[in-house]
């Protein structure tokens, strides 16, 4: 990891946000908070 507030910081984690975001809740409608958890989790 580099220095605090270096853009690089913390690239890992974004790109690994950005795929779960992408490959399991793009473009899903959950009507209650509890579906989209078992989504999640499933």
């Amino acid at each position: 990891m580099s220095k605090k507030g270096d853009c690089y910081n913390n690239a890992a984690m974004e790109s690994w946000n950005h795929s779960f975001k992408v490959e399991a809740v793009h473009g899903e409608r959950f009507l209650t908070r509890s579906e989209a958890k078992y989504q999640v989790f499933e």
